[in-house]
């Protein structure tokens, strides 16, 4: 037993998790075409903001605990600005659960606050073919398009992504005098 145990905590703190095969992410794409259609009909923010979270307990739902632990511990180091320790989780979870689109979409997220759009981008367009309903990944996306300064193309990924969950925080940047707002047209 001690042995178990052992195994188990050497590999989590060692990164030993590649060793081990990833299940499948669980499949949460019905529920998720559910919570769209709900954030799409609803008329106010405070329950658009509520479905929005709940889409969050849908993506960030990892394979396994091993998983779990691994984007837990990116995500808390992202939030303490721990960049570094964040993109060697995530590079992890990657290695460990190369189709699970959260990995991608975190690591993504780490790599638009260091600034590193470019590289960003690759990710988050790998999220996206992994979950093409990921309104985060699809945002993030769009913000990292316009960072770059790929104005056309972020135009078009804000529009699919509020076409998805249309009280975005980022919906600002489409609207009147925003710089993705839709050329030639008032909103």
């Amino acid at each position: 037993m001690r042995y178990i145990v052992f195994t188990v905590l050497f590999s989590a703190l060692t990164g030993g998790a590649s060793a081990e095969v990833c299940p499948d992410a669980p499949d949460h794409s019905d529920r998720l075409s559910g919570l769209i259609s709900q954030v799409q009909d609803t008329r106010d923010e405070a329950t658009a903001r509520e479905i929005s979270n709940q889409m969050w307990e849908l993506w960030a739902d990892a394979p396994d605990e091993v998983a779990q632990a691994i984007l837990d511990r990116g995500m808390s180091r992202r939030s303490g600005y721990d960049f570094a320790g964040a993109l060697t989780d995530f590079d992890r979870l990657i290695d460990y659960c190369p189709d699970y689109a959260e990995g991608y979409n975190q690591r993504a997220f780490v790599n638009y606050l260091r600034q590193d759009f470019a590289t960003a981008l690759v990710d988050l367009d790998r999220a996206i073919a992994l979950s093409p309903n990921h309104v985060a990944a699809i945002s993030g996306k769009a913000l990292s398009l316009l960072a770059l300064q790929r104005t056309d193309e972020a135009r078009l990924a804000m529009a699919r992504a509020l076409e998805l969950n249309p009280w975005l925080p980022e919906r600002g940047l489409a609207g009147p005098g925003g710089p993705l707002a839709p050329v030639g047209k008032d909103i």
